[in-house]
């Protein structure tokens, strides 16, 4: 039998933690069975060790193993199973440096405002780093994404509470947009009829042209689009609903996303930052700009700055900062306890995790008093704002919805080769001036152009050709698979879609689809259709571009199943290996911290349970290896008793947790192996660990329970200690001595 490989990603924050109780399982269980599993550090902190071995030791370096997968994802063998990484924001990014720094790692300071040749050097090579650093490497393939059958029987049958009534006496939160002068209004498309090189360049008034971007390569077919978003609009359209929220006596919240657009959408949140706080930044805009005070990185930058001040002067700022409270409507709350709001820091609320905690919630947010209240919740662009508009006014007036009888809405993502705005990050500028910025083929003709004014965001993107033939044939082999509706949410409106468009009805007719229902609807329509279907039971394929994917595939989610980390993610590359997601991390974070305070994880490494099956699967199909569908088969079962069972870690300490969850899925894998008659090797194997762990459940779990209820070290954050991780992982050593034994 020859050896196949399962590359499990380490990353960061609670998936990481939960790698150290699962890992060993899993390796232990495949071992003797053709299947090799191993790591690759892909966290934050490995990223940034990986970009920086100048000053480190040979015992600090580690080897570049994002481009390691990236270059592994082109080929048949890969098999990746991606468990959620950080999106670094700026702040994130930071205080990971500063935390390496702290362990000994000659990391230099992220250089914010460059001034020399050298810091603007320097800020380009943490670019690698930052925001969506890591999907666009990997997703050599479009996304399906859906629940487990298991999974959505079990949420249906147990439906999650969290679901809050929408008030019978009426809500006034909204989802508000622009209306014009947005990215949506600009953006202009074209398709590219030769392979080419383009430059980005800015023309002042004066006709001087700069170039902002240079030899970007364009393949023959590919889509490409530009379009800006208009500050002084922007800008306008924040100080009005400003006045808005003021008015109705609601919360005011901003709803961006910025680690994965982590250009443009930080500097958007600086802009509402600067409004709302206005009268205090303008006063005292000569000494936070001496300070490096930069909005852009939210509320918390300015006050952690102002450290750099004189002390009376510190304290006259930040008096002004709490007065603008008396003036301006309240802000909604990420932690009222702390003070911290909506825009203290960009990556504290991310849309797609956000605004389905709104829908959840009946509308509102967290206010100063720890209250739930209504909201507006501002996304200022149309690209997107319009379906969270849709479902909002949906539950508004049709009441909560069941996730006891909802149907589903699945996903086909267009996401492969950095397709469309995730592969924006180094064509979006802020213009220097009025003028013009455009994109010129090195034959000296402009493809797009956009008019500008100063501090406007402009963007370029691009999608290749292949991976939307991919997209449309992955979405008809959906809906004939699950004979569900497929629904494309193109907008003929908008720029980009109209070049979409003419590839889908080009590339559909491929296929055939006769017996199929396969529609092209404007995202807020198709919000609208599969709404109405959701309501009856009904389920539904959403064919979306790579942002809508982004954002559907944690609205539907939370809301059916109570968290997206639920869901299953299959990423069939197009060079044949596979790329297997694990759902969603937007609650990652918070479980990290209950986990150092109370020694508790409630993590769900359900999605990493799951995604295991189609790896496993993967091997038996590529390697033909029989024991790699029989482990893929027996875990699915164990997955299922393990759901029926409500063996998922509860939120409250001296509970089980992510360490007892995942030992009752090795006990009922166990057991599964044991019962089955199609391996008599493995049947014998694993009667001896179903027999030791069923007779050492109860001590087990008190070991696992023992080791809560108080706060616990792991030495970091962003880069904690593996030892001192694994103990309080694998705290059990009833439960070690028997897998270790294996």
């Amino acid at each position: 039998m020859g050896t196949s490989r399962i590359i499990w990603t380490k990353i960061d924050e609670a998936p990481a933690l939960a790698t150290y109780c699962l890992l060993p399982i899993i390796q232990q269980y495949t071992k003797g069975s053709g299947i090799d599993v191993e790591t690759r550090d892909i966290s934050l902190s490995g990223r940034i060790i990986a970009n920086f071995p100048d000053n480190l030791s040979e015992d600090q370096k580690v080897p570049d193993y994002l481009t390691q997968l990236g270059e592994l994802a082109l080929t048949p063998e890969a098999n990746i199973i991606k468990l959620p990484n950080i999106s670094a924001s700026i702040p994130q990014l930071q205080a990971a440096i500063k935390e390496l720094q702290e362990k000994g790692y000659d990391i230099p300071d992220y250089p914010e405002e460059p001034k020399t040749d050298a810091e603007k050097t320097l800020q380009a090579r943490f670019a690698a780093v930052l925001g969506s650093a890591v999907n666009p490497v990997l997703r050599e393939g479009n996304s399906d994404r859906r629940a487990a059958t298991s999974v959505k029987k079990f949420a249906q049958k147990h439906p999650h509470r969290m679901m809050q009534d929408w008030p019978e006496s009426g809500s006034k939160a909204q989802v508000v947009h622009m209306d014009g002068g947005d990215f949506f209004e600009s953006e202009t498309s074209t398709t590219v009829g030769k392979a080419c090189d383009v430059k980005i360049e800015f023309v002042a008034g004066d006709g001087k042209a700069t170039v902002l971007k240079e030899n970007l390569s364009l393949q023959e077919d590919e889509v490409i689009d530009a379009a800006v978003m208009h500050v002084a609009a922007l800008r306008k359209f924040y100080g009005e609903q400003i006045e808005a929220a003021k008015k109705d006596g609601v919360l005011l919240s901003l709803h961006l996303k910025a680690t994965m657009m982590k250009i443009s959408d930080p500097i958007m949140f600086g802009h509402c930052v600067s409004v709302y706080y206005k009268d205090a930044l303008d006063k005292h805009a000569d000494a936070l700009k001496e300070i490096g005070a930069n909005v852009n990185n939210g509320l918390t930058d300015v006050l952690e700055k102002l450290d750099r001040l004189p002390a009376d002067k510190k304290a006259e700022i930040e008096a002004d900062i709490a007065a603008v409270y008396e003036k301006q409507p309240q802000l909604a709350m990420v932690d009222s306890r702390k003070g911290i709001t909506n825009l203290h820091v960009p990556n504290n609320i991310i849309v797609d995790a956000s605004m389905p905690n709104v829908v959840r919630d009946g509308g509102r947010m967290w206010n100063n008093d720890d209250e739930l209240q209504d909201c507006i919740a501002m996304v200022p662009d149309r690209c997107y704002a319009t379906i969270y508009k849709e479902i909002l006014e949906n539950a508004k007036a049709n009441g909560q919805f069941d996730p006891s009888t909802m149907g589903s809405v699945s996903n086909v993502g267009l996401m492969a080769q950095k397709a469309e705005e995730y592969g924006s990050h180094d064509k979006t500028f802020e213009a220097p001036a009025n003028g013009t910025i455009r994109v010129v083929d090195d034959s000296g003709v402009t493809l797009l152009e956009q008019s500008v004014e100063t501090d406007d965001i402009f963007r370029m993107c691009q999608v290749k050709d292949a991976p939307i033939r991919d997209w449309v044939k992955l979405a008809v082999t959906r809906a004939k698979a699950s004979g569900e509706p497929a629904v494309f949410w193109l907008d003929e409106r908008r720029g980009h879609d109209t070049e979409i468009l003419k590839k889908v009805e080009k590339y559909l007719a491929d296929h055939d689809t006769s017996g199929l229902d396969i529609r092209v609807m404007r995202p807020a329509d198709a919000m609208k259709f599969s709404l109405e279907r959701i309501r009856k039971g009904e389920n539904t394929i959403s064919v979306t571009g790579n942002v809508l994917r982004d954002y559907l595939t944690d609205l539907f989610p939370i809301l059916e199943l109570g968290t997206s980390a639920r869901m299953l993610s299959i990423v069939p590359l197009m060079k044949g290996g596979g790329l297997f997601e694990t759902g969603a991390g937007g609650s990652a974070p918070k479980h990290v911290q209950q986990l150092l305070k109370e020694g508790h994880t409630r993590w769900d490494s359900l999605g990493e349970y799951c995604a295991l099956v189609p790896s496993l699967e993967l091997i038996a199909e590529n390697a033909d290896n029989e024991r790699a569908a029989l482990l893929a088969e027996t875990l699915d079962q164990a997955i299922s008793r393990y759901l029926e069972n409500a063996r998922y870690p509860s939120r409250k300490v001296n509970e089980i947790d992510n360490r007892g969850s995942t030992f009752y899925l090795a006990l009922y894998w166990a057991q599964t192996l044991a019962a089955q008659d199609k391996d008599a090797e493995l049947k014998a194997r694993f009667a001896t660990v179903a027999k030791e762990l069923e007779e050492n459940e109860s001590k087990i779990i008190e070991e696992l329970l023992a080791a809560q209820g108080s706060p616990v070290d792991i030495g970091g954050y962003y880069h904690p200690d593996a030892a001192m991780a694994e103990k309080e992982m694998r705290p059990s050593a009833t439960f070690n001595a028997v897998i270790d034994a294996l």
